[in-house]
């Protein structure tokens, strides 16, 4: 064999394994895809992949993330701002990876409609709407990975 020959297959063969080592930092998981659809989770720490088979698909902080809420609703027959933030986080990836990309709209979406839900909501006070909009978030978001640890929202 020619020398171009070796050297280009000995290339080859320092790239592959150089590209099936994954390091994962402490903070995320990241979640694989082979070719046939099959996932699998990263925890932190170093990990051999299959180059060209697998491929990262999400890199999923598992801090502590913010959303801000600023939505126009229509409350007791005038425009009223829902405005603040609202704090989650990823408890399980391998539930939240499937919504991961949408998790921010999800969570607003539920957020605005657990507001509307309520009667009168300019009549309740802010901390007990606060606490019945986590409580309310996190029944539906808990199965999915997701829990909200604190909401800031404002009706005004």
């Amino acid at each position: 064999m020619s020398q171009t020959l070796i050297l280009t297959l000995l290339s080859i063969v320092a790239l592959l394994a150089f590209l099936s080592v994954k390091r994962i930092p402490e903070g995320t998981v990241y979640t694989l895809r082979r070719i046939g659809g099959h996932a699998r989770t990263l925890t932190p720490g170093t990990h051999f992949v299959l180059p060209l088979i697998e491929r990262v698909v999400h890199r999923i902080a598992l801090t502590g993330r913010t959303l801000a809420v600023d939505e126009q609703l229509p409350v007791d027959g005038a425009n009223r701002r829902l405005s603040g933030q609202v704090w989650w986080q990823v408890i399980d990836a391998e539930r939240a990876d499937p919504m991961i990309d949408r998790a921010d709209e999800l969570i607003r979406t539920r957020a605005v409609n657990a507001v509307r839900d309520v009667a009168e909501p300019t009549q309740e006070a802010a901390d007990a709407r606060n606490l019945r909009l986590k409580k309310a978030l996190n029944d539906t978001l808990r199965e999915r990975g997701v829990v909200v640890t604190r909401v800031q929202l404002s009706l005004g």
